[in-house]
């Protein structure tokens, strides 16, 4: 690890309660050089799903042997495992209930391993079974954080947890059909349709047009947000390398009422 080695912390703890501070207070009075960096506190309640695309979406963005610490657990105290996922460049701490499927999907091709974290010495003392974010989480991702030696946590498993997560489809040679997966806090939202499978259509360029559908309806395919007009419906590839449906300054979701699973087709235009 580094001199100062990063975690960072996404949770739906939010930011009323102390919940946060009490994480930050338990990895600095293990390891004081740690950098704790928040990535989200404002993940919809016990949304297990929300969480995973998040992650999935912003996890490279950071250093390698970065610490990624997640804490949206609504079977915290129950008979779910918490684990520690190692792959090559990351970590990540948190319940074993699917928040890490993308992880694991992303990661697929390169190394990884998944730990029961059963080491309780390296827990904190148990008051009690609804904070596991302060209790295992925060402790273990600071031990490891000082050098820690993964094997002494606990013991590799297999029968991890994933959940569902949406594919494309192609249909008739060139429409590749997805659905939206996130709604942001602007109210753009984002598909499962990456900019590499409508690559697959027509070669990467600037020039490159597609038709995309929402609804039955076309949308227009911009360039930026800036391009459309007010109040339309349009569509862009985002800064995550995704299809995204928007307003321009506006909420889409909200004026369109675009829900989460909602289809979203797109091929190139003629």
């Amino acid at each position: 690890m580094s001199e100062r080695p990063i975690i960072t912390l996404l949770t739906d703890y939010g930011l009323k309660d102390s919940f946060v501070g009490m994480m930050k207070g338990v990895v600095l009075g293990i390891n004081p050089h740690a950098k704790i960096i928040d990535v989200t506190h404002n993940i919809e309640r016990y949304n297990i799903y929300e969480a995973s695309q998040v992650l999935g979406m912003s996890y490279k963005y950071f250093p390698p042997s970065t610490i990624h610490v997640v804490v949206i657990d609504p079977g915290v105290g129950g008979e779910r495992r918490p684990v520690l996922v190692i792959t090559e460049n990351h970590y990540f701490i948190g319940p074993d209930n699917g928040v890490f499927t993308h992880i694991y999907e992303n990661e697929l091709s390169s190394f990884f391993k998944v730990i029961h974290l059963t080491s309780s010495h390296y827990f904190l003392p148990v008051t009690g079974s609804t904070f596991h974010g302060r209790d295992i989480f925060a402790p273990v991702a600071a031990w490891l954080s000082k050098g820690m030696d993964s094997q002494k946590l606990g013991e590799q498993i297999s029968d991890y947890i994933k959940i569902p997560s949406p594919k494309i489809t192609v249909s008739d040679g060139n429409i590749i059909h997805g659905e939206v997966v996130f709604l942001d806090h602007y109210g753009n939202a984002i598909t499962n349709i990456a900019l590499e499978d409508l690559s697959r259509l027509a070669p990467a360029g600037p020039g490159n047009k597609f038709t995309v559908t929402y609804k039955d309806r076309d949308v227009p395919f911009l360039g930026c947000y800036a391009e459309a007009a007010a109040r339309s419906l349009s569509a862009t590839i985002n800064g995550f390398g995704r299809l995204e449906l928007f307003v321009n300054r506006d909420n889409a979701a909200g004026l369109f009422n675009i829900g989460i699973g909602d289809r979203v087709s797109a091929r190139p235009a003629n």
